[in-house]
């Protein structure tokens, strides 16, 4: 099962996306849960931690193939992993299904990484750390599709939105406003809580990383419902 060919072109661009993180997922239920929340999804995003380059140890090709043969829904794979592995997990989670990857832009070897998933014809993306410049992705954009900047310390679920987090959103749309009219995706990641997504949202987040404020909401439709309809400033 995959996505059609071009589907980022056709995400919608009028309302907050949502991606949901299936580290909070039923791992036990894997399937399941899929099913469960699939209507509600625009994608999937899988963590994927080696316990060096990030503190947690996350996901995996096997899984991720399993997750493929679950849902066509497109696959965006979070590479946290240190330098000397990144080319060959990107080749390993590309086979596994993978339909966009980002990579670190405290990768150093970021710039081989990206040319590694060009060739493999996938999307790329870039995350940001907080302590990272927003200008540290200018080089690349010309060769991204989205763009990640997370709102909490890396690989550490239940943390608090750093204070910074709107603030480098609002950096960021200016920064990618000077690609337009080529669409490059903004998404907040961390922190995504109720009381956080609006002001998220107004500072410039297209989608959000939802985790249990997906997973665990008690009226999924009404909790999409309410995150389609906020909006950005102008």
């Amino acid at each position: 099962m995959k996505p059609p060919s071009g589907w980022l072109d056709t995400l919608p661009a009028d309302r907050l996306l949502a991606e949901f993180s299936l580290w909070s997922a039923d791992l036990g239920r894997l399937a399941d849960d899929i099913a469960r929340v699939e209507p509600h999804v625009d994608i999937f995003h899988i963590d994927v931690a080696d316990g060096h380059f990030s503190p947690s140890m996350l996901y995996f090709p096997d899984l991720v193939a399993a997750v493929r043969r679950q849902t066509a829904k497109p696959l965006h794979v979070h590479l946290m992993t240190a330098d000397a592995i990144l080319i060959d997990q990107i080749g390993q989670f590309a086979e596994a299904g993978a339909d966009l990857i980002s990579l670190h832009a405290e990768n150093a070897n970021a710039d081989e990484a990206l040319g590694a998933i060009e060739r493999l014809g996938l999307a790329a993306g870039m995350v940001l750390q907080l302590h990272t410049p927003v200008a540290a992705a200018a080089p690349f954009l010309d060769r991204l599709a989205m763009l990640t900047l997370l709102g909490t310390r890396m690989g550490i679920k239940g943390v608090g939105l750093d204070d910074s987090a709107t603030a480098r959103l609002r950096e960021a749309r200016r920064l990618l406003a000077g690609q337009a009219p080529r669409r490059i995706v903004l998404a907040a990641d961390g922190g995504i809580r109720e009381n956080t997504v609006p002001d998220l949202r107004r500072a410039g987040a297209e989608t959000i990383v939802m985790g249990s404020l997906a997973f665990g909401a008690p009226d999924l439709a009404a909790r999409m419902a309410w995150v389609h309809g906020l909006e950005r400033e102008a």
